[in-house]
């Protein structure tokens, strides 16, 4: 996993400027920083007299070898690549090529792979590739670049592009810092109140984008340079069917995407929380015969420990682990490196406690699989069996009272998921229009959780599409991308294998919407572990947000006193929120509070 930073112009870029901003990327890739600073005619025989600015920052993990560095070049089909990612099925591939006469010059670089794959069958080969990616290929013979994000969302691809320029960063923050003229969009702005994130395309500033999940955005470079083409390569509601579901088959795909996770030229751990995500990963891994390192976190602190439930799962597959132990106050001493983490702002709490994790599994290891994406491919989410529920023995009588609510209240969840409209009882769980309306920000602009959604007969999966495109894409993926990467550690998810997913949209599986969470992990899990370890409630590490803010108040609104944004919203928003000490109002003054503190960064 790396990171970089570049530009193709028609003039010389500042050299100077462009290595000053990569230093936000270097946690990326601390291995190997390698710079390309050069005109395309002294590269490639086809004179195309661009200037290409390039730096790669490496995490070495596949192929460690020199031949395996960025950026790439293939001299005989003209084309050079930047990669940031992990292609799993890169040795089947690169066989498939060697088949076609491709010679290679590395051992076993999953970049090379990539890089003839895309020189010699074009972009279709895109199709071919498992793995988590983000990519600026460029054809010198066609004169053409392309930015590439991998299905679902994993790594990210910010770009800009006047007439003489394309610019591009693994990182927001360094792309931002190479243009003089930015207007911050305050309907993004506007969205980050409403859920908590920006969404792709858009960014906090309105002439820089990022590439959205699934999509491709080619450059000509013979034409102007911000003659942008976006298109799509993978639509997830193309899956959706109604196919009958074998448990034989899922378990066959959901094998093989932990299996590809685990290759690597450096040793590998998974997560252990103790749940049935993390579980079920390791009893697949120890099912294949595969050796596995294991890392928990525990807590002095009974309340938040779960060394119980995981040491359950160690003894039982006789785990290489190892486990740091952690106190409240350690997480409070690390807020402030884990909001400094993130490029954009993104305000869900769990940011802390999942940089912490991070960062102790790195000391020791420089991969790791999780269990993310297990809820959104098996229904485990409280929302969407209760918005599920309600769309059936819901009404249009309680969401009424919602407008008579006292918005410092809370967010109306609970008058609003009883509706019958399975839009409105779903949104409320991510949007808080309350919010909007106490910062006096029509709520009507933005029906920002709805335009996710999927457009199908089945209302299930239509949930499902909005979990995949918004929460898994746009938040938890973000968060677990960003949280690692500041502390140079790869993050394999195999619940997010796009086989899987595909295959669980295509399938008829109507147990999954049972309020048993995740029965068909409960199943697998079973002849391993006792009632008590399948059917107990799902904790997680948490971090006590409202203990957090409301004990360092005055702080947090001396800080907040110079905000321009809210002196123009509701300059009495603080004072308001601060009379009622709930979740929900610590979560919104934690809100503006990150949005201030990503503000000073620009």
């Amino acid at each position: 996993m790396c990171g970089f930073i570049g530009a193709v112009s028609l003039n010389i870029f500042n050299q100077e400027q462009l290595l000053k901003s990569n230093n936000n990327i270097i946690c990326r890739g601390p291995d190997q920083t390698k710079t390309l600073f050069s005109n395309t005619n002294d590269i490639f025989e086809n004179k195309t007299n661009l200037n290409l600015s390039l730096i790669f920052n490496r995490l070495s993990i596949i192929d460690l070898s020199h031949k395996a560095s960025q950026p790439m070049i293939s001299k005989d089909f003209q084309t050079l690549l930047l990669f940031n990612g992990e292609i799993y099925n890169n040795l089947d591939l690169r066989k498939s090529l060697k088949n076609k006469g491709i010679k290679f010059d590395s051992h076993h670089s999953d970049t090379e792979t990539l890089l003839l794959g895309l020189s010699y069958e074009g972009i279709d080969f895109l199709e071919k590739l498992e793995g988590q990616f983000s990519i600026f290929f460029f054809d010198n013979k066609i004169k053409k670049g392309y930015l590439i994000k991998d299905r679902l969302g994993q790594k990210p691809l910010y770009y800009f592009a006047d007439k003489e320029s394309l610019l591009f960063s693994s990182n927001f923050l360094s792309l931002s810092s190479l243009i003089n003229k930015k207007e911050i969009d305050r309907n993004a702005v506007e969205k980050y109140l409403q859920i908590g994130v920006i969404p792709s395309p858009e960014t906090i500033f309105k002439n820089i984008k990022k590439v959205i999940p699934g999509h491709i955005v080619e450059i000509n470079f013979s034409d102007k340079f911000d003659n942008l083409i976006d298109f799509q390569y993978w639509n997830i509601e193309d899956f959706i069917d109604e196919q009958e579901f074998s448990n034989e088959k899922f378990f066959d795909l959901f094998s093989k995407a932990v299996l590809k996770r685990t290759i690597s030229d450096v040793p590998v751990a998974t997560f252990l929380s103790g749940g049935k995500d993390s579980t079920a990963i390791i009893k697949s891994l120890v099912d294949s015969n595969f050796k596995v390192n294991s890392f928990s976190v525990g807590f002095d602190d009974k309340i938040y420990d779960e060394s119980k439930w995981f040491n359950q799962v160690v003894d039982k597959y006789n785990l290489n682990h190892s486990t740091s132990f952690l106190n409240l106050n350690d997480i409070n001493e690390e807020i402030e490196n884990a909001i400094d983490a993130f490029d954009e702002p993104y305000s869900d709490p769990s940011i802390v406690p999942s940089y912490i994790i991070t960062k102790a599994m790195a000391k020791n290891y420089k991969v790791a699989l999780s269990g993310d994406g297990g809820d959104e491919l098996l229904g485990g989410y409280k929302r969407v069996i209760e918005s599920l529920k309600f769309s059936q023995s819901g009404n249009s009588i309680i969401p009424k009272f919602n407008k008579v609510y006292p918005n410092f209240l809370g967010t109306g969840n609970t008058f609003l998921k009883k509706s019958k409209e399975i839009k409105t009882s779903y949104s409320s769980y991510l949007e808080d229009n309350n919010f909007l309306e106490m910062l006096n920000i029509p709520i009507e602009k933005h029906q920002t959780v709805n335009l996710f959604f999927g457009t199908s007969s089945n209302i299930y999966k239509n949930i499902q599409i909005a979990e995949y495109r918004l929460f898994l894409a746009e938040m938890m993926m973000f968060k677990v991308d960003r949280t690692s990467m500041a502390n140079s550690l790869e993050v394999r998810s195999p619940f997010v294998d796009h086989k899987l997913v595909e295959y669980i949209l295509s399938s008829n599986i109507p147990y999954i919407r049972d309020s048993n969470d995740k029965l068909l992990l409960n199943n697998y899990l079973e002849n391993d572990f006792n009632s008590d370890f399948i059917n107990r409630k799902k904790m997680g590490f948490v971090f006590s947000i409202e203990s957090w803010i409301f004990s360092n108040l005055s702080e947090i609104k001396t800080y907040l006193e110079k905000s321009e944004f809210i002196k123009d919203s509701n300059k009495y928003i603080l004072p308001t929120l601060s009379l009622y000490k709930s979740r929900i109002n610590a979560l919104r003054i934690w809100r503006l509070y990150l949005l201030e503190k990503y503000l000073d960064k620009l």
